[in-house]
This record gives structure tokens, C-alpha cells and sequence, in this order.
């Protein structure tokens, strides 16, 4: 090898040295951000909406099934939205990501309901007390969102599928 192809060859190392420190310079943050919001959205979550629902059995109840049908179907339908058509693949990050911050309430709920460390364990608590029947509520909401949702995919695909004359009648 001549000195010309070394230096060519060795000009590509240090753009890739430093990908590879940002990426992983990028993932440590990523975990220690995951540890903090582990050990503080479950309490934060369910003391917000133990101060809404107070402790009543029917605002728990309206709440959870409001949370639990918003914060599932309108994911759905934007993620939906930007995954039918082809489109550049930052449009279809943007649309993913607007459906996951849609959905963080029911995500905040479910790793409350679903976590195993201490914050989940106290926020649980708080559900019980505070907002009684919430957590039920939202699980019920979601599941009837997806119902939903399916029950729209289907009839959309039965309704494409027919010609034009039948659609107008």
C-alpha cells in the first residue's frame, strides 16, 4: 500500500469514531433518562389524576373511559393516517411520533398499572384512594377503541373494494 491509499483509507476512521462516541454517548442518556421517568411518571401520574378524579367513584369512572377511548383511538387513527400512504420517512416519524405522544396518558396509566418498581407500587396506591376506578375505566375505553378501529379497517377495506356506482347508492 502507497502512503496515498493509508491516508484514504485511515480519512473515514475518525467521522466514524465519532458516530459511534455520539451514538453511544446518545444511549447512555437514553438510559438514564429511562431510570429518572421509571422512578417518577408512575407517582406524578397517578397523584394528577387522583387530584381529578378525588376520590369519586363516577369522575373516576367518565375520566378513565375518556382517557381510555382519546388516548387510544386518536393514536390509531394517526398512526394509521401516516403508515397508508408512502411518504418520506421523516413525514412518517413525525406521524408516529405525534401518535406516541397522543398515547402518553395511557402509557402513563399502564406503567402504573404494569410496573414493578416502587414509584408504580405508590402510585397504584394512590389510584385505589384517590381515583377509584380509573385504571378500569381506561383499560375499557381502550379495549372499546380498538374495537373500533378494527370494526373502521374492516368496513374501509370492504367499501374500497366495491365500484364506484355501488358506493354513491
Amino acid at each position: 500500500m502507497t502512503s496515498q491509499q493509508t491516508d484514504a483509507a485511515g480519512a473515514g476512521r475518525p467521522g466514524r469514531r465519532k458516530r459511534v462516541l455520539l451514538g453511544g454517548g446518545a444511549l447512555a442518556v437514553l438510559v438514564v433518562a429511562y431510570f429518572i421517568l421509571a422512578a417518577t411518571i408512575p407517582r406524578w401520574w397517578s397523584q394528577r389524576v387522583g387530584a381529578a378524579v378525588d376520590g369519586h367513584l363516577g369522575t373516576g369512572l367518565v375520566l378513565g373511559l375518556v382517557f381510555g377511548i382519546a388516548c387510544t383511538l386518536l393514536p390509531l387513527i394517526v398512526a394509521w393516517i401516516g403508515l397508508r400512504k408512502r411518504r418520506p420517512w421523516k413525514v412518517t416519524v413525525g406521524w408516529l411520533a405525534l401518535a406516541v405522544v397522543l398515547a402518553l396518558p395511557n402509557l402513563w396509566t399502564l406503567s402504573v398499572v404494569a410496573g414493578g418498581g416502587s414509584a408504580s407500587h405508590a402510585g397504584q396506591r394512590v389510584m385505589d384512594v384517590e381515583a377509584p376506578w380509573f385504571r378500569g375505566a381506561t383499560l375499557a375505553g381502550a379495549i372499546a377503541s380498538v374495537v373500533a378501529f378494527a370494526g373502521f379497517l374492516v368496513y374501509a377495506r370492504k367499501r374500497r373494494g366495491r365500484p364506484a356506482t355501488e358506493r354513491v347508492a
